[in-house]
Order: structure tokens, then sequence, then C-alpha cells
């Protein structure tokens, strides 16, 4: 058992002995970067160290029954741990390995003592600043005072908080401390391989201030930033440097004033620039990842002090060839951002209709290449040009606007990517197109819904039958070919609906302006008929009034489990008459879900529960049958606008003609805007029967114990799974299994960008709303009004319960938030546009809406009084208080 070890004798391989802290450094020093001598006391000594006391056992079992946001009870126990720790003695056997190592290193020299723990500079955690550090250490005794207090420093709040919220085990965290040799820099500083605001991987971003380092980390100075970019410096941020840290003689460390003729100087001089980036490169090419280094230059001489993985960047897709790429986030469109398992993903692969080369795959989430586009000069000029005030187009339109884009985007060549892209619709439009034409000027359209919902069901049945059929990797492969090859088509009719009504409304809007020089009424977006999501949310309303009738059954769903659901249901009064009508809503819409393009999600009819806060919720603000009275009204409200509308259009010279055109256009809008929601709910419908015959196929892999769980499937692609049932799979599963899930725990922290390129930089839309208040939130407007009420986030719609009246505040909305609108008051999202799901049902539904506020469940908090203007697009925090 060591209790310390030189750097010589580390590498990445020795990560439990020194931790993350000391592996880097040990790794460093032995490939030959010019990092100052050392050595680690290691987590064997810490580990000893704490064993001598009788109560660390108790009190980190108590730790790991707090959570993250007790913070009282953390703050008392960790104060109580530290206390207790700094009262401690190390062993003399470990005192001696200290002093021995310390004698070797050199008894004059002063040292920096740091925290190096067994959960810090992870892949994909980098947990720095969360132990103790000690600076210009010299004798023995700072020696030992200082290795304490490291060791102590594993229990601050902040460190267990962390821990907490990261998954970690406080007992399996062990921390070993580094002692190196110290540098008495002129100018320090921190270095990043890839541009930690932008993303940008070819850019290195340098941070540098005059003395030690520590000044800005801490944050009491401003530092310069250079950034350097294809062995180019292109740009230069000088900062006014007030102060410093810098050693004293006896040891330690204090603050100074820095002289005033070199506040505003370069601190670090554009030779060393260049010199520490070109480092820098190094370093990330030793590590094969993006670093995050600390760095000081004393003399002429730099040093590195620490290098960990940039844990915070975006993954970029894998980009063939020199040129540079343009991906849009596919999770974005469909109002789904969240982390997609490979099933998932490789579902998606199949299914859409365009060459499969342009769907990516990165951290968890799938991106569209519409690089071939973007290099088109007409394309960027059109969009350049363009005055929608839509999120995607304003992101995209910043990228190809890029000094960088402009610079690389190839003149010639892409015609034949685009060509190769579009190929494939070739049939889906030959198809689409006419039964568009014959919707928009030969059907009836009062026909519209009842055969746009006719058109599938067949379709489905057969799809079921010919999966149930098969088993095994054939079953698996019949899935594939029938995403690839069917399922866009079964959707067709549908489509061809939802077209028809985006269509004909700016037909009507500008027919409207033109004859009457007025704006379209709003009330003729409410209560549409058809709409398969309003449906099912009246359908709540329902369950929630049956719930009403029987006190038994409201109170029993407050505590329901999913395991026990149905049988719990059976012992309560009303539970029959409850299920009955829970049954038959399953039957139609069980098969949806929050998230539900994502087939690997736990759907409603398996985990009944999700819908209780729904429930609960409408029970609590809304009066019996309000829901179907509310949409009686809506319906009242649009066709009264429609009658107001058209005896204008007759007063008007030929308005008995123009009346009766617009009156057509109106009937085919109010009859084909609501079948919008019907090509996505079709697709779920795929998705379940796929969904049942994979569990199916899980099941006969859990029982013959060739997986660990049945859900493990969700891990492999569609492929994988095909040769795993064919027993031509080559991999250990099990294993790619927990590394995948390894990686789904990283990814599910990161936000997915909107738009990015290859080189990693992101875009996001900027909007400038000079209409808006000083201080508001600027989004899109899509549902007109203007209102005010309390704000309540839900970021995950299970643990959504709003009161009536509330401003809902969420990340996005997809079919299975509709129940919480009847609640809302407004509408408030950070990802939308005007025809995404929240802003459509938002208008159906006549409430004010404002969608693409960036980081809007972040920036508000529940409880504030905030004005929703959903005329003008912003969000104005009248009473700030909670």
């Amino acid at each position: 058992m060591k209790y310390v070890l030189h750097f010589g004798e580390i590498d990445r391989h020795t990560f439990p002995a020194v931790g993350g802290k000391g592996a880097n450094l040990g790794e460093m020093y032995k490939a030959g970067f010019p990092v100052p001598p050392g050595f680690c006391i290691t987590t064997s000594a810490y580990r000893h160290f704490i064993k001598a006391s009788s109560e660390m056992e108790k009190w980190l079992n108590l730790l790991n029954q707090l959570k993250p946001d007790q913070l009282d009870e953390i703050s008392s126990l960790g104060q109580k741990i530290r206390e207790h720790l700094l009262t401690l003695e190390p062993a003399e056997q470990i005192k001696t390995s200290i002093f021995d190592a310390w004698t070797e290193s050199g008894k004059d020299h002063a040292y920096a003592v740091r925290s190096s723990a067994t959960a810090e500079d992870l892949p994909t955690a980098s947990f720095a600043g969360q132990q103790e550090t000690c600076l210009n250490v010299k004798g023995p005794d700072q020696l030992i005072e200082a290795v304490k207090k490291c060791w102590a420093s594993l229990f601050t709040d902040r460190a267990i908080v962390y821990r907490a919220n990261h998954g970690f085990d406080h007992r399996s965290v062990f921390l070993a401390v580094v002692v190196q040799q110290m540098v008495f820099p002129d100018v320090s500083g921190i270095m990043f391989t890839a541009d930690p605001v932008t993303g940008h991987r070819r850019t290195v971003s340098i941070d540098a201030g005059f003395g030690l380092g520590e000044a800005l980390v801490s944050g009491i100075v401003t530092a310069d930033l250079y950034k350097v970019r294809d062995n180019q410096i292109i740009r230069k941020q000088i900062a006014k440097k007030e102060k410093g840290i810098f050693s004293i003689p006896q040891g330690g460390t204090e603050i100074r004033e820095i002289s005033p003729e070199l506040q505003t100087k370069q601190a670090l001089p554009d030779q060393k620039i260049m010199e520490l980036a070109e480092l820098g490169r190094r370093i990330e090419k030793h590590y094969s990842s993006e670093q995050d280094i600390e760095w000081c230059l004393e003399g002429d001489r730099i040093y590195i002090v620490q290098s960990r993985p940039i844990t915070s960047l975006y993954p970029v897709p894998d980009a063939n060839g020199r040129r540079i790429r343009v991906y849009y986030s596919f999770g974005h469109k469909q109002m789904m951002t969240d982390y997609m398992k490979p099933l998932g993903i490789s579902v998606w692969k199949a299914l859409v209709p365009f060459d499969k080369q342009m769907i990516v795959e990165a951290g968890g989430r799938v991106f569209v290449d519409y690089s071939a586009f973007m290099y088109s000069k007409f394309i960027r000029r059109k969009l350049r040009e363009s005055t929608m005030a839509d999120d995607d187009l304003l992101a995209l339109k910043k990228a190809v606007s890029s000094e960088e884009f402009q610079k690389r985007a190839p003149k010639r060549g892409y015609r034949r990517e685009i060509f190769r892209a579009l190929k494939p619709l070739v049939g889906l439009f030959g198809k689409l197109i006419p039964r568009l034409l014959k919707i928009m000027y030969f059907e009836d359209p009062h026909l519209a819904i009842e055969r746009a919902y006719s058109s599938f069901e067949q379709e489905l049945d057969r799809c079921r039958q010919t999966v149930f059929q098969s088993s095994g990797g054939k079953r698996v492969r019949l899935i594939q070919e029938i995403a690839e090859r069917q399922l866009l088509f079964a959707t067709l009719d549908s489509l061809a609906y939802t077209l028809a009504g985006g269509i004909t409304l700016p037909i009507i809007e500008r027919k409207v302006k033109k004859w009457l020089d007025e704006e379209l009424s709003a009330s003729i977006h409410k209560s549409p008929p058809g709409n398969v999501t309003s449906e099912m949310g009246l359908m709540i309303g329902d369950l929630a009034d049956t719930a009403r009738k029987y006190p038994d059954v409201a109170e029993y769903l407050q505590h329901a489990e999913d395991s026990t659901f149905y049988e719990g249901l059976k012992q309560v009064n009303g539970g029959d008459v409850f299920k009955a009508e829970l049954d038959r809503f399953m039957e139609k819409y069980g098969m949806r879900a929050p998230g539900e393009i994502d087939i690997t999600r736990v759907r409603w009819k398996e985990a009944p529960t999700m819908l209780v806060p729904s429930l609960l919720s409408h029970l609590r603000s809304n009066a019996p049958n309000e829901h179907r009275e509310k949409f009686k009204q809506g319906e009242q409200e649009a066709n009264k606008a429609i009658q107001a509308l058209l005896e204008k259009v007759k007063t008007i010279r030929g308005g008995a003609s123009k009346a009766k055109k617009c009156s057509r256009l109106l009937t085919l809008y109010r009859n084909t805007v609501g079948i919008r929601e019907l090509p996505k709910y079709i697709i779920i419908r795929y998705f379940d029967i796929f969904r049942e015959a994979i569990l199916e196929e899980a099941n006969l892999l859990f029982q013959q114990r060739v997986i660990e769980n049945k859900e493990d499937v969700f891990y492999l692609t569609l492929d994988e799974l095909a040769a795993l049932l064919d027993n031509r799979f080559k991999e250990d599963v099990k294993e790619l299994v927990r590394s995948r899930k390894m990686l789904e725990s990283h990814y599910r922290k990161l936000t997915p960008p909107r738009v990015m390129t290859s080189d990693g930089e992101i875009f996001t839309a900027e909007r400038n709303n000079g209409e808006a208040p000083a201080g508001a939130l600027v989004g899109i407007p899509v549902s007109a009004g203007v209102t005010e009420g309390y704000v309540k986030v839900v970021r995950r719609l299970e643990e959504g319960s709003l009161n009536k009246g509330d401003i809902l505040v969420a990340p996005y909305t997809d079919p299975g938030w509709t129940p919480l609108f009847y609640s809302a008051k407004a509408l408030v999202t950070e990802i939308g546009g005007m025809m995404t799901h929240g802003s459509v049902v938002a208008r159906e539904y006549g409430i004010p809406a404002v969608v693409g506020v960036e980081n809007a469940t972040k920036r508000l908090k529940d409880g504030q009084y905030v004005r929703v203007d959903g005329t003008k697009g912003f969000v104005e925090i009248l009473d700030g208080t909670n």
C-alpha cells in the first residue's frame, strides 16, 4: 500500500490512487509537457486517515440519505465532518512517506498543495474547484496542515451537493493530494482549446492576468481575453487588471494592487500567446479531447499546472471532408429536445423520406445536415431577405452569414448533393401534390375530417398483423422496412389535408387585407373540429369529471402507483366506472406520452399515473363540464366571426361572388386545420406497434439472460438488435449497454443547440423587439392577446400541476401537454414557432402565447406576477417576488 507516488510514477491508469488532477499531471509530466515536478499523496493515505475516526462511517451513511436540495442539513453535517477531520492527526507511517517525498523533491522549495478527488476531472464531469487549494506552502508543519485541509475539503457544502446531483456515493469518492513545486508567475491564466462560449473547436481561448491564477478562479480580477484560430490571433480584449494574487515570503499569498502603468497593459505578449496556443493543441492531441488548461508564465518559460476535459461542449457530428457543414436540430422542430436512446434515433433514421446521410446523431439527439442547401447562394440570399421571426430561420441565417461559413462554403459541387437529398421525395410528392390539388379545388370541405380519419386504420391493422406474424431478427428488419417504405405514405392523406389548411390560411388573410383592409379575427382559429389532440384533452376532462363524481377515486389517484393501479381502482367506490372510461381513453390515446416521438419513452397505458397531475389539476381548477362548454364557446365565437366577416365581404363590390369564395376557403380551413395533428398521431400509432413487438423480443432476450433488463434493447440500434436476435452480434452486449448508459447520464445534462456547424460553433436566434418594455423577455408572438398572471414553471409534464389562471412556462410542449392548457391563462415556451404544437393549441383555446423565449424556465420563477403580450411577443415581469 503506497501512500505517496512521484509524478514520474503516475499516468492516467493510476487514477484510482491519485484522483483526476493527480493522474492528469502525472500523465503530462511523463509525456514531456512543461509540468513542475511533484508528488501525490494517494487515496490510500486518505482512507487510512478517515478509518481512524469512529464517527466517519456513520456520517457518510447520513450524507448518502440527504438530497441535493436539503441545504441546511448538508451544511450542518458537512461542517461537523470538516471540523472533526482537522482535529485528527495522520498516522506516523503516512507522515514519514510525505516527508520523505518532500525531502526528495527539495525541502527548500515552496509548494502548491491541491486536492485531487476520484470524482474530479472526468471525461464527462470536471468537478473543477470543488476542493481545497493551498499555495506557497513551506516547511513540514504547513505541509501537513495543508494536506489535512485538502482531505477535509471533500466535505464542503458545494462538493457534497455537486456529488449528490451527479449521483456519486459519498462513500466511494476518495481524495488524493497533489504536492507540486510552486511556480511564481509573472502572468497566469486559463486556456480552453475550444471556445467555451460558441463551441468553436478550432478556436483557442486564453484568459490572462498578472500574478497567480487564483485571482482569475476566485473572480477578483477581470482577465485579458485572447482568441487564436488557424495560427492567427483573431481577437484581443485587454482588461483593466487592478489586482492580483502574489506569494509572500513567510508562506501563503496576498492580494496586491497592480501598478497603474501595468493595469491596462497586455498581460501576455503575442509571441507567448501563439506559443501557449500551440502547446494547448499538443495537449489536446495527446488526450484526444478538448482541454481546459491552467498555465503560468515565469520569466520566459510557460508551465502547465493542470489540464482537464471541457465537459460542457456539445458533441459535434462526424463530418466527412474539409467542407464546413451546417446541422439543424430535429428535436427543436418536433418540440422534444431531450436525450433519445439509440433505438429511438435509429427508428427516425429509418423513417426520414430523404437522403439518409442527411440524418446525423450527436449527444443523443438527431440533427439534419442542411449544408448542401446552405451552399446555394440563391437559398442563402432568400434566407437573408426573409423577415419571418422564426427561430430556426434566424439561427440558420446567422450561421450562413458568418465570416467562417462565407469563407469555407464550396462554390460548386453541391448541386449533386441537393439532388441526392431530394430524389427519395419524388415518389412521396408524386402522390401528395395531386391529392392536395383535389382537396383544394374539387372535394367537399365538409367531408375532409371523415376522409382523413378513415384513410389509415386499415393500414395500421395490416401493419400489426404483418409484424406479429414474424419474430426475431426478421421482425426487427420488417419494422425497419415498414418505417422506411410505408409509414410516411400511410400519413399521406392527412399530410395533404394539413397542407391544405396551411395554404388556405394565408390566402384568406391576403384576401381580407385586400378587400377590407383589416386583419383576420383571431376567433376564427378557435376550437376547430377534428383535432385529435384537442379531443384527447376533452376526454381527459371527462375522466376528471368522472373522478369528481366519486371522491374515493379522486383520493385514490393522489397515491396510486403504476404497478397496482388497476387493482387498486377495483377496491374503491366508483373505481369500475372510472376504469371503464379510462379503458376507452387508453384504447384511443394510451400510446401517447410526453416526448412520444422517442419510441423508447414509456407510454400512458404502461404508466397511467403519468396522467394523474393533469387529472388533479383539472379537478382543482375547472368546474364540471367546463372544458366542453369552453370548447363549444370557441366554436360559437369562430362561427360568429366567420359570419361577421362574410357579411362585410358582401357589402363590397362583387361581394356576393367574393363572399362565396371566402366562405369555401373558410370552411376548408376550419375543416382541415385540426387535421394538422393527425400525421403525428398516425406515426405514434405505428410506433406503438413497433414498441410492443420490440419489447416482446426484449422479454425473450431477458429470459435468456442475454440482457440484464428488458429496456436494455433501447440502447441498441435496429441493426444491432436484429443482429443480436440472429446471433450475429459480435460485441459484448452487456458492456456496450453499460457504456451507453454512462454516456446517456452525461448527454442528458447537455442543452442541444438549434443550429451548429461542423466546427462545433453554436448559433442561436437573436431578436430585437423595439416594442417590448425595458427588461422584458422577448420571443415570438404566436397567439394574440394580453393577460397577466402568476408564473408556473413546468419542466417535465409528470411533475406539472397548474392552478386555474396560471401562466404556463415550459421548455416546449407536445400533444402530451394538452391537458394543462385548460387551466393555463397564457403560454410561454423556450422553443417553438407559429405552427408548432403549443402555438396552434393556444390559438384554438384563445389564450395569449409567446414562444422562443430563451431560457424562460430559468429566467422566470414560480409565483412571479407577469404580463404576457401574445400580440407583440414579450413577457414583462411586474412583480419579481415569489
